[in-house]
């Protein structure tokens, strides 16, 4: 059985990076876009550039816990999309928890 609040399409990945907007950091970089859904998707992605798989499945884990911390204050009906930038990892938790903070905060996403 399949979550629906989570992204896997293709085409929709597409749609997103094509007529979406994002914004960057130097660890994160979020993709948005609004959906006709009363309830959001998500999806965390960490390119080979950012290391071995371990390396890869932290950075996700990581996303996926801070996304975890502020699931409850955003806006429902988006689409979003965490990349995880070389160098995530080499910062602690609390750092990614600000940073993810900051660009949240300049998307509106929060009600």
């Amino acid at each position: 059985m399949l979550k629906k609040n989570v992204l896997r399409r293709n085409k929709d990945f597409s749609i997103i990076y094509n007529k979406g907007k994002s914004f960057a950091t130097k660890y994160i970089v979020i993709f948005y876009k609004k959906n006709r859904l009363g309830y959001n998707r998500t999806a965390f992605l960490a390119s080979k550039k950012i290391g071995k798989s371990v390396i890869r499945n932290k950075a996700r884990r990581r996303m996926k816990e801070i996304h975890h911390i502020y699931k409850d204050r955003l806006k429902e009906g988006y689409d979003l999309i965490f990349i995880a930038r070389k160098g995530i990892n080499d910062v602690n938790f609390i750092q990614l928890v600000n940073t993810t903070d900051f660009l949240l905060k300049k998307i509106k996403l929060f009600r």
